[in-house]
């Protein structure tokens, strides 16, 4: 990098906008969104699709409810040009999608275009040209006059040339883009989007769409929705057009580029699923569109499978959504924080379904994407005592009392601190039922325990194992924890209070299980807790009394 002063830089220019609107506005409704993924996101992958695996991905993008897809650039090579065809002949596409083609202002290519559309019954003609000072001057050596007439005579070629599709029935729309419009004077960018118009005359039942790409980023989003909003409020058929936005990525804001732009004024979004395209990629259309429904706007588009979505993308594109990625990413609902394992764990707990979502750190219900609750907290050494109890309750249906979370999630970081990563929760689990309800070679093993009632007292008969030594057992109580504690009294075990009792069902029916979690605190001070399950509820509470006394004998 440059030392400082930075000299090999220069400042974007701001744009003139003293009574600039969008700041005050907000979003209330989804834009017109198109799909550029077969052409813009496919010329961007290291190996291109095939049209097999385009015919699958379209199937896909029609599903998700695009009514417009950029199909390909069917002038550029054959298997475009194929795949195309493919599409209308095979009639893959439903009557309310129109299919969009791209191409350059050469009449040649115009004309194959238009071939590649034959028989079809909705069609966009994109149509661009490059407009920037640097293209003008290093591409093109040509003037401004020049790029506004290969634009003009390029409009007037698809307009003549695609008469004999409009009568034979396809209704044949027309998009033109500026192709370097975020880095061209803005003044020239309408002089020429103008003059297209003008050939191409649009009407309030059948408008152009001005497309104004961000080919490359080079300002922060505001000064790009400050383009925007001069673009739409100095055309002088506003009411006859649609203002599309392209947005690319290079400074990482094409997000928020797009949605301070739909604040300024635009009508439309091109874009990919997940943000596919040259260099650091195009805007991200599921990420776009979901956040839109977050704020309680219904984006017109089905992302209730994102799985199946994610799953088809990466195999088709070979490309990987990263485990970050919002909404789709598969680390994207998973918190290995404590404290914010807690948060969640706490808010999820008294969220109800008739009121708005509102757990911390989740800003959509996951289930609403198809995304599962399994994965939304995981266990590190930095995770929390809240983040075990929810995965072993949300997972595995151990409900653990508060008092015993601290002590689990103590258990759990040391083992996950020792192994270095990230723990399982199935890992999570073992180390649980180990520990508390399947302990290896216990000191104590419980053998035989029976009660019974009389006159408000209850009466136990039971033995254990210990020392390699069976002991015989009876006692009497004012229930079953009681007897049993009084009995143990008689052996040489650590002398205990019990300090808590908690319970409930693990599974439902026949085959339901009793799990009891009993704290007790030892003659020494120690405090701990046990865990026992069994079909029998009194059982279970035994158990758990056995796990106490085995795990205070395993601290001695």
């Amino acid at each position: 990098m440059q030392s400082a002063p930075v000299t090999k830089y220069r400042p974007f220019p701001p744009v003139d906008l003293p009574n600039r609107q969008w700041p005050s506005r907000t979003l209330n409704r989804a834009p017109i969104w198109c799909s550029v993924d077969l052409r813009d996101g496919n010329q961007a992958l290291a190996q291109p699709m095939s049209v097999e695996e385009k015919l699958e991905y379209f199937g896909m993008l029609v599903k998700i409810g695009f009514k417009e897809i950029e199909v390909g650039f069917p002038s550029a090579s054959q298997i475009e040009f194929d795949f195309c065809r493919r599409l209308i002949e095979e009639n893959r596409i439903p009557d309310d999608v129109a299919i969009q083609i791209l191409c350059q202002c050469r009449e040649e290519l115009i004309v194959r275009s238009i071939a590649a559309l034959s028989g079809a019954k909705n069609a966009i003609f994109h149509l661009y040209n490059s407009t920037s000072p640097a293209q003008r001057k290093h591409v093109f050596n040509a003037s401004r006059a020049d790029i506004v007439a290969i634009a003009t005579r390029g409009t007037a070629w698809v307009k003549q040339y695609s008469q004999p599709l409009v009568a034979a029935g396809t209704r044949m729309r027309f998009e033109y883009s500026p192709e370097s419009f975020c880095s061209t004077e803005l003044d020239f960018a309408l002089e020429i989007c103008e003059a297209v118009t003008a050939v191409w005359q649009p009407t309030v039942s059948d408008k152009i769409i001005l497309n104004l790409p961000a080919t490359v980023e080079y300002a922060t989003p505001n000064v790009h929705a400050d383009q925007i909003e001069w673009m739409a409020t100095h055309l002088t058929r506003r009411d006859r057009t649609i203002i599309s936005l392209h947005t690319h990525n290079d400074r990482g804001t094409g997000i928020a580029a797009t949605e301070l732009a739909l604040l300024a004024g635009a009508d439309r979004v091109e874009g990919t699923l997940f943000g596919n395209g040259e260099r650091t990629g195009n805007l991200d259309i599921v990420t776009v569109a979901l956040n839109l429904y977050t704020q309680g706007i219904h984006p017109a588009l089905d992302f209730s499978d994102i799985n199946g979505i994610r799953e088809i993308y990466e195999r088709t594109t070979r490309l990987e959504v990263p485990a970050r990625q919002p909404y789709a990413g598969e680390l994207t609902f998973t918190a290995f924080s404590g404290s914010h394992q807690d948060a969640i764990k706490k808010s999820w707990a008294v969220q109800k379904p008739d009121e708005p979502w509102d757990v911390l750190y989740i800003p959509i219900d996951p289930a609403d994407i198809g995304r599962s609750y399994k994965a939304i907290i995981r266990i590190n050494s930095q995770s929390g005592k809240g983040g075990v109890a929810y995965v072993l309750e949300n997972e595995f249906g151990f409900q653990l009392p508060k008092l015993m979370h601290k002590e689990i999630g103590k258990l759990i970081n040391d083992r996950a601190d020792a192994k270095g990563t990230e723990l399982t929760s199935v890992e999570i689990n073992d180390i649980f039922r180990r520990e508390y309800l399947e302990q290896p070679a216990p000191p104590v093993t419980l053998q035989h325990f029976k009660t019974t009632e009389r006159d408000r007292t209850v009466k136990c008969e039971a033995s254990i194992a210990f020392a390699g030594t069976t002991h015989p057992l009876a006692g009497a109580g004012n229930g079953p924890i009681d007897a049993f504690v009084r009995a143990l009294g008689t052996t040489g075990l650590p002398k205990f209070d019990v300090m808590s009792y908690s319970e409930h069902s693990l599974g439902q029916g026949a085959e339901a299980r009793a799990v009891s979690y009993i704290q007790i605190k030892t003659d020494r001070g120690l405090s701990l807790f046990g865990a026992g399950i069994d079909t029998n509820i009194e059982l279970a509470s035994i158990k758990a009394i056995v796990s106490a006394i085995n795990r205070a004998l395993a601290k001695r």
